[in-house]
Formats: C-alpha cells, structure tokens, sequence
C-alpha cells in the first residue's frame, strides 16, 4: 500500500500535486476510455497542450454525489498549438456522468471562452454530452443558458469550430450550431430532444440517436455539420486543415499559404519576361478554359474543374453533402486564402435553391467576419421554378443571401462564366449588391430571363433577343460589369484584384446591427 506524502515537507507537496494530476489524468480509474484526453492529444501539436482547470470538482452533496467527485468533473479544457497556431480548447468526457453539464463544468467552458476571446484565439469543441448533469437541477439549465451567451459573443470575434465526437444532446446540442463549421463523426449523433421523448410521444420505437441527428442527417438534411468523418481522427486532422485556412481572430488578415506556380508576380498577360515569368507559367497553365465550356449552353460541367484552374490547385469543400447546387470552400489564390462560392451546373443546372441560398449566404457571412476575401463563380438560371420551393421560402433565401452579400466588407469578386440570368444575377455577387469587381466571360449571358421567357414577356422574336441580349456586353457597356476577359486571363485577373482589394477600407454606417431574413 502506497504511503500518503508527508504535506509538511516541499517534497512531499510536489508529490502530493503529482498525485493528482495523474488522478485527472485517468479520474474515473487507469482502465477507463481516454477517448476526451486522446482526442485534444492528437487535435494539437505534440507536447503543447497546456491544461486548465484539471483538479476541478463538481460541489453537490446531493443524490449521494459526494461518493463520486473525480477530477475534470468531466470536461477537458486548455489551450495549445496547431501547426504552431494559439487556439484554445475544450473537450467534452462522456465517461464522466455520461458526459452531463454541470456548474463546475459549465465553469470550466466558460473561462475557456473568456480566454479564448480575449486573447484572440480559435475555440474549438469537441463535444460528447447526453446533455444536464440531473442531480444539479435547475442550474444546469442557467449554466448551460450562460455557455449559449458565451458563444453568441464570440461569434465574430474568433473561429469557432465544433467537433461532434458521440451523443450529444438537449441543451449541449445548442451550441454546436453557434460555431462557425461544425465537424461530425460518422456514429455521433446531435439532437435537442431525448430519444425516449421522442418515442413517446411519437409512438415510434424505432426512433434511435442517429436517425434523429446522426452525422448523415446533418451533413446532407439539416446542412448543419459542415464535414464528415468516419473516425476521431479524420475529423481532428479536418480541424487542423481549417484553422490553417482560418485567421486567428476577427482583426487578423487572411493567412498566407505558398503560392503555387513559385512566388513569381502573376501578370496579367501582357507580355511580361524575367522578374514575371512566373506569370507566364500560371497563364499556360489555364489556357486549357479558352476550351472549356461547352458550345451548347445547356450543357452540364463541373465547376470544381474552374475553381482549381483559378486557385492554387486546392478546394477544401464545405458543406459538400448538402445543397449540391452550391460549392463552397476555402482555397489559396497566390498564397492567400480566401472563400469560394460557386454555383454547380452538374446540380440542377446550377439553379439556386431555399437551401442553396441559406448555405451561401452561412458561407459569405463566415467568410467576412474572418477577413477572408470572396470569390464567386456564376452560372445560374435562376431559382428552381416549383411550388415546393417557394413553400420553403425561396424569397427568402433570396434575400439572405442578397443581404450576407451586401453587407460584406471584405473584398469581393465575382466571376459570370455563362448564365447570370434576372434574380440570380442580382443576388450572386452583383455590382448592385456591391461587388467590387465583376469579371465576365464571352460566354456569359447576362440578362433578365433566357430568350424564350423574355420573348414572350415582351412580344418578340427569341433568336433576335438572344442575338441582341444573352451577351456579357450590354451589361458592360452600363458598367455591371468591369471587364469581359478570355477565360485563361482568370487566375492573373483575380489574383490581381485580390492584391487591390487588401487596401480595401469601408466604414459601415453605425448601427447595432440589422435584421437578416433568418
């Protein structure tokens, strides 16, 4: 039997202090999962995670839970590197009371918040919560309603970003919805309702966790977990691949990533030799789109194809599994890292959608709070003509995403590679809704309907509208558009704007805030 260390001697302190770190270590016993510890190990560099808080104890007496008092009192919480970068971190033990929030706990998360925010650094979750700590009551719920504050103020000021590792329910799974990108492992779940309410007042009993919120529920129905991934680690190596996209907080520029291509100056085909070669190499290497959009307008093709000819050759999609009529994504273009939003021709023809618009509009707002700037590529008809979508709330999805647009600060631009027709060219990065530069294709057809609609609406012949209108040149000569451009001078043009637009300064009217169609 091991002897209690003599507390009158420093050497019996310090052994008394290691004692109980290694009890937080493994609080409920040596053989219990490590699963919540595992997961911050290998989410930060090694050896940088710095605990807080690991000799916290729950302080409730009652239901006899003074028998059980371990250490963490169930919640991980820190700080440490990623790819050298400060974030801070909490990580939810679902061995621990089945994971239930209770106020020590809740404490914990909190100055975690507070650390994180005023030090102007990422917060990330990761959570495993069956949701309140039962024994600690009404408490639970008001701790729970603080945690909600919390991330509600620090939305815009740092990334946030979720990762939903095993059950996670009630009142812990509202939070998850305040970060910025949520993660979600494949066998996670995240509902607001318990499972046994659920089939009780359904008459259901074969409801379960995962058919309420399971990882494919939310990565393609709800749109709420931006990423999958089939095990813990997949998804902590997701994280470590999106804070490198991600500033550290709302004050910091763009992260600068190695420009593909080499670090030469990429110009704008001007003929440009020696400190600019490296211009010429970018520029071969997308004359492959003078060839690429099909000669029949209605002609379906993937737009990842002219987003990694523009960028640095990299998209980190978001949202993939949901809304596939819209791409969005963070790529590099020279180095620096920015938000693309996309329509998808291969989807509905690249018609948007309520959902659509909702995850476009999610993505912009994201984008700008971060500084990152924008870039959007059109091709869209408009939205998809159907009563179950205007019963959705097509007008509204319309105007968020009109509104997450032309509220935006950072710099925009806007590439219309072939339709940009009526309300979709008016929401999709238009100059009307302030984009700071529009490129368009010769193929573009930039106009209020395609030529039969438009035909009929004013009594004339569609082939002679088409001729005269579905052009990018009668919005170019009103100036909606700066420039009509061979498709292989994108990269050069958009990488020169982006250069431009860091000098970008806007001081927005004041105002608390204003009051986005949700």
């Amino acid at each position: 039997m091991t002897s209690k260390p003599d507390l009158t001697t420093t050497a019996g302190r310090i052994e008394d202090l290691r004692n109980r770190l290694a009890e937080s270590q493994a609080p409920v016993g040596q053989d219990a999962d490590r699963a919540a510890r595992e997961r911050v190990e290998q989410l930060l560099d090694t050896g940088t995670f710095v605990e807080t808080d690991a000799l916290a104890r729950h302080r409730i007496e009652a239901y006899k839970m003074y028998r059980t008092k371990p250490a963490t009192d169930g919640v991980i919480t820190g700080y440490g590197l990623i790819d050298g970068r400060r974030v801070c971190v909490f990580s939810q033990d679902g061995t621990i009371f089945d994971g239930g929030v209770g106020e020590v706990y809740a404490e914990k998360m909190l100055k975690i918040y507070e650390l994180a925010t005023k030090t102007g650094v990422p917060v990330i979750g990761i959570y495993n919560s069956a949701g309140p700590r039962w024994q600690e009551g009404i408490v639970t719920a008001h701790m729970q309603a603080k945690l909600l504050r919390a991330a509600s103020v620090a939305s815009g000021l740092i990334p946030q970003i979720a990762v939903v590792a095993g059950d996670t329910a009630g009142l812990a799974a509202a939070t998850v919805p305040l970060a910025d990108l949520t993660v979600m492992v494949d066998g996670a779940a995240l509902h607001l309702t318990d499972v046994e309410a659920v089939r009780a007042v359904s008459g259901d009993a074969g409801v379960d966790a995962d058919a309420l919120g399971g990882a494919r529920v939310h990565a393609s129905e709800s749109g709420l977990a931006h990423l999958t991934a089939a095990s813990d680690a997949d998804a902590l190596e997701q994280v470590r691949s999106l804070v490198g996209y991600l500033p550290l907080n709302n004050l910091a520029g763009s992260p600068l990533g190695q420009a593909a291509g080499g670090a030469g100056r990429a110009g704008l085909n001007t003929g440009a030799t020696g400190a600019d070669s490296g211009a010429a190499g970018v520029e071969a290497q997308n004359l492959d789109l003078d060839t690429f959009m099909p000669d029949d307008d209605a002609a379906a093709y993937d737009v990842a194809d002219i987003i990694t000819a523009v960028t640095d050759g990299e998209l980190f999609e978001v949202g993939a599994d949901f809304a596939g009529n819209v791409v969005t994504g963070f790529a590099h273009i020279g180095g620096r890292a920015v938000g693309v939003v996309a329509t998808q021709p291969s989807v509905l023809a690249g018609c948007l959608t309520y959902d659509g618009a909702r995850k476009a509009a999610r993505f912009i707002r994201t984008c700008d709070a971060f500084n990152l700037p924008i870039v959007q590529f059109v091709d869209c008809p408009g939205f998809v003509p159907s009563a179950d979508e205007e019963r959705a709330g097509a007008a509204a999805g319309a105007a968020a995403l009109a509104y997450a647009f032309a509220e935006a600060q950072v710099g925009t631009i806007t590439v219309i590679t072939r339709k940009a027709h009526g309300t979709a060219y008016a929401v999709l990065g238009s100059k009307g809704l302030g984009a700071d530069l529009v490129f368009a294709w010769p193929t573009a057809q930039i106009a209020l309907a395609d030529a039969p609609t438009a035909a009929t609406a004013i009594g004339t012949d569609a082939a002679e509208y088409e001729a005269e209108n579905l052009n990018p040149y009668v919005a170019t000569e009103r100036g909606l558009v700066d420039a009509v451009i061979e498709p292989h001078q994108t990269r050069a043009q958009v990488l020169e704007g982006l250069r431009l637009l860091e000098r970008k300064v806007i001081y927005p009217v004041t105002k608390k805030h204003g009051n986005i169609p949700l």
